[in-house]
């Protein structure tokens, strides 16, 4: 893995110049712009605070983005994960978050350790597009206190709606009206000032400044620390085997949500920039970074599509464009920290409402409505729900097990179709002792879902002389649709009926040959081997 890392570094810095190097700061300040307001809204929206989102882009930037099995990876928090944690913290506090990262982080180790980076193709796409839309509903939902300026209580977003019943619904109007700016000015900002300046983090700074010359009485983000460990960081003591347990479930759904994002991530940077990633080396940095970050006050990170996408766009060269990213994240942070208290919590509220509809993958839901994909729909909808009521590891499980479930189903729909044989085709003479003949056409997997429909079809043929199934449709058989054929035979037994098999597949005919060699009936494996024995050429 070392020597594959080396290699890794040789392919990206060899023939790399100044020129290269000037590209790689212009990319890392771009990126560090629209990662600023970010990190900031999915600290506070994780249920920890600013300082641990941005704690998380810089020491994320530095430690993931120099192992990265891509060059172009931006990792650091994510809108996603912070859905997640929401939960966490409510439950079992900032400890309980840090914990459940550092064990996320060895699991993220071990997966790529044990190479185990093709498991998300195991994933299908409208069970990724479910989860995706679910958290954007999660993130989304999570932001109704900071907009309206609210309070509600409970451990997810469904208790803390619920909870309005009790403690009652009074929006704040200019929380509200805060709010709402900020997402007209990200919806309707101009695209090409967009690269000069990201539209969330103007509309921060123009709110910013409207609620200090007006001192609105509105919720800020608080005090930032100067500092890049924070006094909220990951304790000794609270490695005890009771605080595992309670945080073992959250840590497996972090995990499988970093591995997740990262791989995803790296899919589509990958076919930006015709450069592969190499994923095992990408869990191996993502669970290492996962590890450190809890000891300095960081929550969990991933690699972001968002600033990839930022930074490959705006000409990123090589790794160093994500380690200038948070070196730019983290002057900020010493210099900008008392301006960024005063951002109002509605004005985050609205980016990151905004930046949850455009998580949303509208282009494949709308494939998927238009073309009429109605199983990928199903998939679709039961994630979503899932994610949004349970948690993503449930929800995951949930849509591949529907997904199979859909899939066994539609494989069980066999086509059977029973017509007499021409005899005259076959460049045979007319005999009359053959005319109740009939060739049975069987297309499909024969299998415990497909075999009740296949002995219904073999009940009509008791008046047949001769049977001749054609299974050159038939791609796999099981034991249950072999015991429906073994029970025919003995009835066709009886009856003095002769069987004939042609056109099997190798794997059927393997598993269906003692049906003719078992058997006292006249049974063939062949039509042309029946019809010499039956039909001699004399």
């Amino acid at each position: 893995m070392f020597k594959n890392y080396v290699q890794l570094l040789k392919s990206e810095f060899t023939g790399y110049s100044l020129q290269k190097f000037r590209m790689d700061v212009l990319a890392g300040l771009t990126v560090a712009a629209v990662a600023l307001p970010l990190a900031i809204a999915f600290g506070v929206s994780s249920g920890v605070d600013a300082a641990a989102g941005l704690i998380t882009a810089i020491v994320a930037g530095v430690v993931i983005g120099s192992l990265s099995g891509g060059f172009y990876q931006i990792s650091g928090p994510t809108g996603a994960m912070a859905a997640i944690l929401m939960s966490i913290a409510a439950s079992e506090g900032i400890q309980g978050v840090l914990l459940a990262t550092f064990l996320a982080g060895i699991m993220l180790l071990l997966a790529g350790v044990f190479k185990l980076g093709v498991l998300t193709s195991f994933i299908p796409a409208p069970v990724i597009t479910g989860f995706t839309s679910g958290i954007a509903i999660i993130i989304a939902l999570g932001q109704v206190d900071n907009l309206f300026g609210t309070q509600s209580k409970g451990a997810n977003v469904l208790e803390k709606l619920a909870s309005y019943q009790i403690l009652g619904f009074k929006p704040a109007i200019a929380s509200l009206v805060m709010g709402i700016l900020v997402m007209i000015v990200m919806v309707v900002y101009p695209k090409k000032l967009a690269t000069l300046l990201p539209s969330s983090l103007f509309a921060i700074i123009v709110t910013t400044l409207v609620m200090v010359l007006f001192h609105l009485p509105i919720a800020t983000v608080g005090t930032i620390p100067t500092s890049i460990i924070s006094t909220n960081r990951l304790s000794i003591e609270a490695l005890s085997i009771g605080s595992l347990e309670n945080v073992l479930v959250p840590a497996i759904s972090i995990a499988l949500l970093g591995m997740v994002e990262s791989l995803l991530c790296g899919a589509s940077a990958g076919r930006m920039t015709n450069r592969s990633l190499d994923s095992n080396q990408e869990l191996i940095a993502q669970g290492i970074g996962n590890m450190i970050l809890p000891f300095f006050g960081g929550i969990p990170a991933t690699a972001a599509i968002a600033r990839t996408s930022v930074a490959i766009k705006a000409g990123g060269q090589t790794r160093l464009t994500g380690i200038i990213h948070a070196l730019v994240l983290f002057l900020s942070m010493m210099v900008l920290a008392p301006i960024m208290s005063m951002i109002p919590m509605p004005a985050l509220a609205g980016v990151l409402i905004i930046t949850a509809w455009r998580m949303n993958e509208w282009h494949t839901i709308q494939t998927f409505v238009t073309k009429k994909y109605w199983v990928s729909l199903a998939m679709f909808f039961v994630t979503m729900a899932s994610t949004v009521i349970f948690d993503l590891s449930i929800a995951i499980v949930i849509g591949v097990i529907s997904g199979m479930i859909i899939f066994l189903v539609r494989s069980s729909a066999i086509k059977i179709a029973l017509e007499p044989v021409d005899w005259l085709r076959m460049n045979l003479p007319a005999a009359t002792h053959l005319s109740r003949w009939t060739v049975v056409y069987i297309s499909g997997p024969l299998f415990f879902m497909s075999a009740e429909k296949l002995k219904q079809a073999l009940q009509q043929l008791d008046e047949h002389e001769g049977v001749i199934f054609s299974l050159r449709g038939v791609p796999h058989i099981d034991i249950t649709a072999l015991a429906v054929f073994e029970e025919f035979q003995e009835q066709a037994n009886l009856r003095g009926q002769k069987i004939m098999y042609t056109s099997l597949q190798p794997d059927v005919a393997h598993y269906m040959q003692h049906l003719w060699q078992e058997t006292e009936s006249e049974v063939y494996p062949t039509v042309a081997h029946g019809l010499a024995t039956l039909y001699p050429a004399s």
